[in-house]
């Protein structure tokens, strides 16, 4: 059997989202900041969820900046950490339903197994997408977000955008393996619907029964109404009374197998006998004699 385009194509959506969200939740650029005072134009800040970064075009990127502004503890980004990491583990566990459940190295997947994966990676990105979408609502609040006022400038960096894409194609990827629940339902609502029911179905307005009382008829009428045509049951007593005398023999049937038997009579009678039944006159009729 051939694994399904649902199958494949969130056999192939999952992973890529898998890694697009780990690339965001390490990677230190959900937020740029430049335009400090006292400082090169060129320079650079770039903060994640773990480190912050300060990159400048004739240095080389240094990492481990110090939170000069409390960054780490503003709540948006304590809630990142969380729900990125466990989306990362709801991810990992998604994928290993799906590659159970998909089994393209057999014959048949197994339909339910699959679409319990998609349930699972389609949550995971719901996951990942509430805190990128809550840290961009707040990017430019610098009182969520603390950063140093003007003329500082914040910017999207390219760890939000990997976050959002990454959870779009978790959610992708997801509902594409949901959708082989579809076929197990019909499956399991057709082996319903050909099962006899276990218990008796309850019976409708037009199929309620009533009990009428029956009404009081005569023995004759009551008898022949039933559709019995027998004696009445007051006659039953006097016919069912051994009668006086003994059966008379009857003669046993005579089967005539052949021709003999049928001609038996003709060959008893004599020829003149013919002859005299033709010449003699009917008692009942007057002869010409007579006449």
């Amino acid at each position: 059997m051939r694994t399904p385009v649902v199958m494949t194509l969130g056999m192939v959506l999952a992973p890529c989202g898998l890694l697009l969200d780990l690339t965001a939740t390490l990677a230190p650029g959900w937020r740029l900041v430049k335009g400090f005072l006292n400082q090169p134009v060129d320079v650079e800040l770039y903060q994640g969820l773990w480190d912050m970064c300060r990159e400048q075009s004739s240095r080389e990127r240094q990492c481990n900046q110090p939170d000069l502004w409390g960054y780490f503890d503003a709540e948006p980004v304590r809630v990142a950490r969380a729900l990125m990491v466990t989306s990362l583990a709801t991810t990992a566990l998604g994928l290993l339903l799906a590659s159970l459940g998909v089994r393209c190295w057999q014959e048949k997947p197994r339909f339910p197994l699959a679409g319990l994966s998609g349930v699972v990676l389609f949550a995971a990105g719901l996951l990942s997408l509430v805190p990128v979408s809550w840290y961009n609502h707040f990017l430019a609040d610098r009182t969520v977000l603390p950063a140093d006022a003007s003329p500082v400038t914040v910017h999207v960096s390219y760890s939000l955008v990997l976050g959002y894409l990454g959870s779009c194609l978790l959610l992708l990827g997801g509902f594409s393996l949901a959708l082989s629940l579809a076929p197990w339902c019909e499956g399991r609502c057709r082996r319903r619907r050909k099962e006899p029911p276990g218990s008796p179905r309850r019976s409708s307005i037009s199929t309620v029964h009533v009990d009428w009382p029956e009404p009081t008829l005569p023995p004759a009428i009551k008898y022949y109404s039933d559709g019995q045509h027998r004696p009445r049951p007051a006659e039953l007593g006097a016919a069912r009374k051994p009668k006086a005398g003994f059966p008379m023999p009857r003669p046993q049937p005579r089967a005539f197998s052949n021709q003999l038997d049928v001609l038996r009579g003709e060959d008893a009678r004599s020829p003149g006998d013919s002859l005299g039944s033709t010449g003699s006159c009917h008692a009942s009729l007057p002869c010409d004699s007579d006449l």
